[in-house]
């Protein structure tokens, strides 16, 4: 069974098209766990409306992207957890391809095409500008990747639930890559499989540069290396 979690907020203008494309790869008895942060548009009536396989649960966390994301995972029913945003789309053999990797790994991470509000593709993708590489000192030194490209089997969740408490010093793209390549078996394929749109209204940075300072950087990896070590035994 897979689960496809989506972390919502306010998300009405490309959320349907996003399910669709999940939707379509899905089997009977797949879900979709969306996870909402208190949305103020029509985005829950969108996705209420589209398909049964869709369950909707309210995020009573700390308010931001990585706790509802942490809520969604917690929710998830699936023996396969697919991450999700609500405004990208689905290359359509996604599924079908991250499925095949998780037969022999436990987390694997996938590229995607950098897209503007249309998704019309810039030219480069999220790999080719960060890095894209494997390994865990890589990706302590700076995180390569973003939560849309994840998915990994639910038997990670007892060292990764619940995610450290401090959201202003690590994001889940940060924590389930280093918690996957120090702890799991991790594979990081070249394929773009998400169309990962970028517009005015995107709460994470995307491919742009960090602007947190020295100090901030050595803080958060400082946090971050104390948080995995505490999840060894688990």
């Amino acid at each position: 069974m897979i689960s496809v979690c989506i972390a919502t907020y306010n998300g009405e203008k490309y959320i349907e098209e996003q399910l669709l494309s999940i939707l379509k790869q899905l089997g009977e008895t797949d879900e979709i766990i969306i996870s909402d942060d208190g949305s103020k548009d029509k985005t829950l009536a969108l996705a209420k409306n589209l398909d049964s396989r869709i369950k909707i649960v309210y995020n009573t966390k700390e308010r931001g992207y990585t706790k509802n994301f942490e809520n969604a995972i917690s929710n998830a029913n699936g023996d396969y957890i697919f991450l999700s945003d609500q405004d990208d789309v689905w290359v359509d053999n996604k599924v079908e391809i991250m499925m095949s990797y998780l037969k022999s790994f436990d987390l694997v991470i996938s590229d995607a095409e950098v897209c503007n509000s249309i998704l019309e593709k810039t030219g480069v993708t999220y790999h080719s500008v960060r890095g894209g590489k494997g390994g865990f000192l890589n990706n302590f030194y700076k995180i390569r990747h973003i939560g849309a490209c994840l998915a990994f089997r639910s038997s990670m969740n007892s060292k990764l639930l619940p995610f450290p408490k401090n959201q202003k010093l690590f994001t889940h793209d940060t924590w389930i890559p280093l918690m996957g390549e120090l702890y799991y078996k991790t594979k990081v394929i070249k394929d773009p499989l998400v169309l990962y749109r970028r517009h005015e209204t995107n709460t994470s940075r995307g491919t742009g540069p960090s602007v947190n300072s020295l100090f901030l950087k050595l803080k958060i990896r400082f946090y971050t290396l104390f948080s995995l070590l505490g999840r060894i035994g688990k």
